[in-house]
């Protein structure tokens, strides 16, 4: 199958671009806080740029007509892995995370948000690294690529197969007929909520520099913190319920955020995954208050605030800390075991399953009884009023199978390694959802230092697979892919 890979590695010198541009943003910090690693940010950006200047430039005069659907597939999955190889560098350079794997491991749970960590003393890392790791979650959150689509039609290249790639299966909504305006606008809202939750933080009691790190962590739902601790370490219920506000925010629909905005509230009411999630959110946010009440002895305020806190953060996959929900009870420990299967909204910087899949497979199933009482009755499986068509529901019962394979062959192989089972299970649940705290040893309070160096790397797989829902990467593996119809 022929590809045009001069328009992929143009692109991908583009990605490298912004990605080194990135890192010099962080120079700055690093200078004005004075930690002695600016050397590293300045080097690291400058090679990243230099080489995608230069694969750039070598190949845009070449590139002959646009990408196809398989070209994107491709690029998607390529610029992740080249973003986070170049996005190691200053870690490695700097010698604050001198491994290589480890490097690797921190880097792609920030591409990929999910915030599983190797780190056993965040504090004494330098300010400018912590702000590129912070960002790192933030540029992941909405998808590198779909910031680059806005800026594609000035290679004479259209944005399409790669915003679809990195959405695949239910895509959002587009808000204007040209993907490159809808593209502009989901970051003008991504990044005008990350501004308004750091002004909110610092009203907080939050330092200027945590405050903005913490925005741009929760906007990715990525859950880096500046501290060890995570939000547990500032004790402050005010910007725990911020935090719990715009982690829920991150995990809507953005496009029905735009339409909240534009004071068109009956859209977003009307949206059934919408009205699914906030009910779902609120329904067991009671119950396990409830538990967690009798259960700690805390007042029923601090209960309720720990308890909405830690859903919200494990089903918007952002992976926050103020409470070790381990330690509550056995049933709420299964209990968010299966919340890591959820996910939140579609087209939302969110993790994980997503809610709509469920819908769709609960609706799907509830009409295969029907049907076989009823064979010849023609069911159609409906969402917001609209019959859904049976190639969508194929697709998601697939995706299903294939997900919970994956999480299958994963556990077996991580478990092969020694590992006992409840960190297993949570540290292969926890990073193909892109959530970070997982169970056992890899615990809300716990960290993913000790894994060994196998372990790592089929960790970061998983968080690869997860961040770009499956299909993406698997159909590279699969021969038809390579072979010309």
């Amino acid at each position: 199958m022929k590809f045009n890979l001069n328009a992929i590695v143009s692109i991908l010198g583009l990605l490298l671009i912004l990605n080194g541009g990135f890192m010099l943003l962080c120079l700055p910090v690093s200078l004005y806080y004075r930690d002695g690693q600016w050397h590293a940010l300045l080097l690291a950006g400058i090679l990243t740029m230099v080489i995608g200047v230069f694969s750039h430039l070598f190949t845009r005069q070449r590139t002959n007509g646009g990408l196809n659907k398989r070209d994107g597939y491709l690029v998607v999955t390529t610029g992740w892995l080249a973003m986070t190889f170049f996005g190691t560098l200053p870690y490695v350079i700097s010698g604050e995370i001198p491994d290589f794997t480890d490097a690797f491991f921190e880097t792609l749970s920030g591409f990929t948000t999910t915030g599983a960590s190797v780190l056993n003393d965040i504090e004494g890392m330098s300010k400018g690294l912590l702000m590129w790791r912070s960002l790192t979650q933030w540029i992941g959150g909405m998808g590198i690529i779909v910031l680059t689509v806005a800026i594609l039609p000035l290679l004479g290249i259209g944005g399409m197969q790669l915003f679809v790639a990195e959405a695949p299966g239910v895509t959002p909504d587009k808000l204007k007929p040209r993907i490159t305006d809808t593209a502009k606008r989901l970051w003008l809202i991504y990044l005008g909520l990350t501004l308004s939750e750091a002004v909110l933080l610092k009203i907080g009691g939050m330092s200027y520099f945590d405050a903005i790190n913490h925005a741009l962590t929760t906007m990715a739902t990525g859950g880096f913190s500046t501290k060890q601790a995570s939000i547990a370490y500032f004790g402050s219920p005010f910007i725990q319920y911020v935090i719990i506000i715009f982690m829920f925010l991150a995990g809507t629909n953005f496009t029905l955020t735009y339409f909240g905005l534009h004071g068109q509230l009956k859209k977003v009411w009307a949206n059934e995954e919408f009205r699914f999630y906030l009910g779902f959110t609120l329904g067991f946010a009671c119950l396990i208050t409830i538990v967690v009440y009798f259960v700690t002895g805390d007042s029923f305020e601090s209960a309720f605030r720990n308890s909405l806190f830690q859903l919200v953060s494990i089903i918007t996959t952002t992976g926050f800390v103020t409470a070790d929900y381990t330690s509550w009870a056995p049933l709420l420990s299964v209990t968010f075991f299966m919340f890591m299967f959820i996910g939140a909204s579609t087209g939302s910087t969110a993790g994980g399953v997503k809610i709509v899949r469920h819908i769709i497979l609960l609706r799907n199933s509830v009409m295969e009884l029907r049907r076989q009482l009823h064979p010849a009755a023609v069911l159609p499986v409906r969402l917001n009023k609209t019959a859904i068509s049976s190639e969508i529901t194929f697709n998601i019962m697939a995706f299903m199978i294939i997900y919970f394979m994956v999480f299958a062959l994963g556990s077996v192989l991580f478990s092969s390694l020694g590992y006992d089972f409840n960190t297993t299970i949570g540290a292969v649940a926890t990073c193909l959802g892109n959530i970070g705290p997982g169970f056992g040893k890899v615990g809300p309070v716990d960290n993913f230092a000790f894994i060994s160096v196998p372990g790592k790397w089929i960790l970061s797989i998983l968080m690869l697979l997860g961040r770009l829902e499956l299909f993406t990467v698997l159909i590279l593996f699969t021969p038809y892919y390579w072979t010309k119809h």
